[in-house]
């Protein structure tokens, strides 16, 4: 998208510098295009920039997420690892009491 942006400028830019600038109210129309032109590069530039911090920001978030939610899945299943050996541990208990 940027470089299509940046593409249609230098040819805009292009197409004025080489179009014939027979009279003077031309020469100033054609600088004041060519200046917007910079201008509307400048601003397309800034605001690729910032979409593409804030996508970056957010994936960043994301990601975040993912592992907090992978580490509370990780805690989750070793606390449940742990109650399943302690009631296997129980029934053993009472099984060797019932044979005594």
């Amino acid at each position: 998208m940027k470089k299509l942006l940046l593409t249609s400028a230098l040819f805009l830019v292009l197409s004025l510098t080489f179009s014939s600038c027979r009279e003077n109210k031309k020469d100033d129309s054609i600088e004041d295009a060519i200046e917007n032109a910079g201008d509307a590069m400048e601003e397309a530039a800034d605001e690729a920039t910032d979409a593409t911090e804030n996508a970056l920001e957010e994936a960043g978030e994301a990601m975040d997420n993912a592992v907090d939610t992978v580490d509370d899945a990780v805690e989750s299943t070793g606390d449940a690892i742990k109650e399943a050996g302690d009631a296997i541990e129980k029934k053993v208990d009472e099984i060797k009491a019932k044979t005594n």
